[in-house]
């Protein structure tokens, strides 16, 4: 934990659990990047390609604590994440506790609404929680993915830049930071030229905010040896900052401020779908990682409805398939694209990466179940555990399944709204038992239609779905 003393900042030493990994990734890191579509703007890249490859490095990115949970727009900073750590580097995913509370104006037409001081902390506290969650099951998903070769893996360092911000007054702020500012380079960022020029102007809080991430990154740079800063195309000003902040403190000198003491900027480009839609939104609602914000079976048919033209680029840039898998893969679906093999083996890849296996057997069988007609490589227990929690799924007696004609169960258990309804489907063939047409009105199920001697599917016409499993 960090602590101010006067004008010092001092901290106790962060305690960082490093694990022995066998990863062994035979493409350049910065070469793996820019194939994967990474990075759109890189300062000096044949220094950072020096300096990643002659010794590890430190690299953060930054989270605005907007809300509870990430969504898969921050798949992008935190896979680019993933690769350093992977390859042995030292990864900081830093919380915005304290510039959480301003509002980066990047990118926004609009000043955001100053945020609930109480509501920012209580997002720090979940999002933490998150994203160590995250890496977690990254790296498992690394270890069934990747060659084996001997690297030492640390685990993130999450911190919130609330630990030093908050007790740094306006004072000390304007001797240290301020000074070091010149009005004339704030006034040239893209993100502060757009928005003089907009209606509403921009406020003195929301200008500042640039130097606030600025020392976020000195202050990093200082005490943790952080070298590098990833971040969206839309901070590529507020990383340059952050580089001429590093240079005048540590590196006084003309020679080191230019060369701004051997750190460096990745940003990451802004991605969109072949539509031109913004990536990470379904039906104009964020698609989460938290399973109880996007289930996992919508988590997965998010990237099941990739179109085709966006396929390769989310396959480079959401798994550690190797270049090589992937144009295989695409290789096989061009032959029969109606199959959306591609599209399978993305949500099933990315499904895994943020719900591990298990989330990919639950979203696959309730894919079956939804939109598929042949039931027969189903399991018994995977449907209960897909439906889990699901109202759907009504746990019955094998004597009630076997003894009550089809039309009945499907009233009685609430697929139809009565007896009626379930008699005029059973008329028009529109009640189905196992994607099979229910023949006539006092039809039973007998024991061999049963899914592993214990589950019937009823469904009335295309949308409506029971599952009745035997206790």
């Amino acid at each position: 934990m960090l602590t101010r003393v006067g004008r010092h900042v001092s901290h106790s030493t962060r305690r960082i659990t490093t694990q022995r990994r066998d990863y062994h990734v035979p493409v350049g890191l910065l070469e793996d990047l820019t194939h994967r579509g990474f990075v759109q703007d890189v300062t000096r890249p044949d220094a950072l390609r020096n300096a990643l490859s002659s010794r590890r490095q430190v690299v953060y990115a930054g989270v605005d604590p907007t809300a509870t949970s990430l969504h898969i727009g921050h798949l992008i900073p935190f896979m680019t994440l993933l690769h350093f750590q992977i390859r042995g580097h030292q990864i900081i995913p830093l919380i915005g506790g304290a510039t959480g509370r301003i509002g980066d104006p990047s990118g926004r037409i609009l000043e955001r609404q100053l945020a609930d001081v109480k509501q920012v902390e209580d997002n720090v506290i979940s999002l933490t929680k998150s994203i160590q969650n995250f890496f977690k099951r990254a790296l498992v998903y690394a270890d069934a993915r990747l060659e084996k070769n001997e690297v030492i893996c640390t685990e993130p360092a999450v911190t919130s830049n609330l630990e030093w911000h908050q007790s740094f007054n306006m004072l000390d702020f304007l001797q240290i930071v301020g000074v070091h500012a010149r009005v004339n380079t704030m006034l040239n960022r893209e993100s502060v030229r757009a928005r003089l020029n907009a209606q509403h102007g921009l406020s003195f809080t929301e200008f500042t905010y640039q130097l606030l991430q600025a020392y976020d990154f000195y202050h990093l740079h200082k005490h943790f040896n952080c070298s590098i800063q990833v971040g969206g195309s839309d901070q590529w000003g507020n990383i340059l900052a952050g580089l001429e902040l590093i240079g005048r403190l540590d590196q006084p000198s003309a020679k080191e401020e230019t060369e701004h003491a051997q750190a460096y900027g990745i940003t990451t480009p802004l991605l969109t779908t072949a539509t031109g839609e913004k990536f990470g939104k379904s039906a104009g609602n964020a698609v989460w990682l938290d399973p109880n914000l996007t289930s996992v079976f919508d988590f997965y048919q998010y990237f099941m409805k990739v179109a085709d033209a966006d396929v390769e680029k989310y396959m480079k840039l959401f798994t550690l398939l190797s270049w090589s898998q992937i144009q295989d893969i695409l290789q096989v679906h061009s032959q029969s694209p109606e199959k959306r093999i591609a599209q399978r083996r993305l949500a099933a890849e990315v499904t895994e990466l943020v719900h591990r296996p298990e989330g990919v057997v639950r979203a696959e069988t309730l894919t079956k179940l939804l939109f598929e007609s042949d039931y027969s490589d189903l399991k018994a227990e995977n449907i209960i555990a897909a439906f889990q929690g699901d109202p759907r799924l009504v746990m019955v007696d094998k004597s009630e399944l076997l003894e009550l004609p089809v039309a009945k169960l499907a009233s009685k258990h609430s697929l139809v709204a009565s007896n009626s309804a379930a008699r005029s489907l059973v008329t028009s063939k529109g009640l189905y038992l196992n994607n099979t047409p229910v023949p006539e009105l006092q039809f039973k199920i007998t024991a061999e239609r049963l899914i592993n001697e214990r589950i019937a599917i009823v469904r009335a016409g295309k949308d409506k779905l029971l599952v009745l499993a035997s206790a």
